[in-house]
């Protein structure tokens, strides 16, 4: 198929069944594309827009979001996962504002050099925003094109991955750039889905070498596997006050690993060694119930944490820069791991939720 083709016939397609009326579509702007491209990273449209709303409503311009508490950014963030997608939103806002004067840039290659925004999605703000010509080169873009030209291999090689932002650019058009880069996300999330492409309304049908060769299951390569490890840690919820009144010590994780920048109960490589802190700290145990495991999986682990609920006689532990307690009736704005989130909850809901 000649890239001409394709961009005609993606073209064709979205103007006729495209997704027009999502909320980052309505004004434009570099700042709200931005935001919505970040959201969207590794997450669904569907999960995206009701977080996405709760933001811009507490956000809705570079300035606030550059000058907001990054407790609350990650607060509002709660749910989304891969939160260093939030932290690095915060800081490009404030490099923004110190570098850019708040004006978001305008060339390439300034974006790019912004925290946490890579050639796509910088491509992407651009495009979408200001309709400039920049090749977007998504997961979404990255499947529809290795199908519709028979690009093998592992995609995040190397040679591929030039293979791939060649065909981009020779794909993108010179005019309507919005709409193709805003078609061809739409494709790959809609027809061309990883599992179960819908081939046979695809406008790419008749010649895509995966659909007439019977490889959409093996294009685009698989990755290349790497050992998938686990770990697991006893959580400590150490408790104070009763009913309405009962708070759980959080600490703040550190900025780099798993969870950072968000605030979670203390973690033990032992039940014995949580005991030793908590009578160290808080003093004399009162009771002590160890509750059901959390299993999480991350990209490359697999997680287990081991609640255990514990009352201690005193509260020597207060608020500080790195620790506060969490009131679980009237929670804090600060940003919580979705796992622990949920534990909350349901000690809030008394295990109903």
């Amino acid at each position: 198929m000649e890239t001409r083709v394709f961009a005609e016939r993606l073209l064709g397609w979205f103007d006729a069944h495209g997704r027009k009326s999502l909320p980052w579509q309505e004004n434009p702007t570099p700042y709200r594309v931005w935001v919505s491209e970040v959201m969207l990273q590794q997450t669904q449209v569907a999960t995206v827009i009701p977080y996405y709303g709760r933001f811009m409503e507490r956000f809705p311009d570079l300035a606030t979001l550059a000058a907001a508490p990054i407790d609350e950014v990650l607060h509002l963030w709660t749910g989304l996962g891969y939160y260093a997608r939030a932290r690095n939103l915060h800081r490009c806002a404030q490099v923004i504002v110190e570098r850019h004067g708040g004006t978001f840039p305008r060339k390439l290659e300034e974006v790019t050099a912004l925290p946490g925004i890579g050639r796509s999605t910088a491509g992407a703000i651009l495009a979408l925003s200001r309709g400039e010509r920049h090749p977007i080169l998504d997961g979404n873009a990255k499947r529809v094109l290795a199908r519709a030209f028979g690009i093998e291999g592992d995609p995040g090689s190397a040679g591929v991955l030039a293979a791939l932002w060649a065909k981009a650019d020779a794909c993108t058009p010179q005019e309507r750039a919005a709409a193709y880069t805003q078609a061809i996300m739409d494709l790959g999330a809609t027809l061309c889905t990883r599992t179960r492409p819908a081939c046979t309304v695809c406008p790419m049908n008749d010649g895509c070498v995966a659909a007439r060769e019977g490889r959409q299951a093996k294009l685009p390569g698989a990755k290349q596997r790497r050992e998938r490890k686990s770990r697991e840690a006893v959580l400590l919820i150490a408790e104070s006050g009763k009913d309405a009144d009962l708070a759980v010590l959080l600490e703040r994780r550190p900025s780099s690993g798993i969870w950072g920048g968000l605030w979670s109960p203390p973690e033990f490589p032992s039940e014995s060694d949580a005991l030793a802190w908590c009578r160290r700290e808080l003093g004399a145990l009162e009771s002590s119930e160890a509750l059901a495991p959390i299993d999480h999986a991350f990209t490359h682990f697999d997680l287990r944490l081991n609640p255990l609920r514990v009352r201690c006689a005193g509260a020597g532990v207060g608020d500080g820069d790195d620790r506060l307690w969490y009131a679980l009736e009237a929670p804090p704005k600060v940003g919580l791991p979705q796992p622990i989130h949920e534990l909350f909850v349901r000690m809030r809901t008394g295990g109903r939720a």
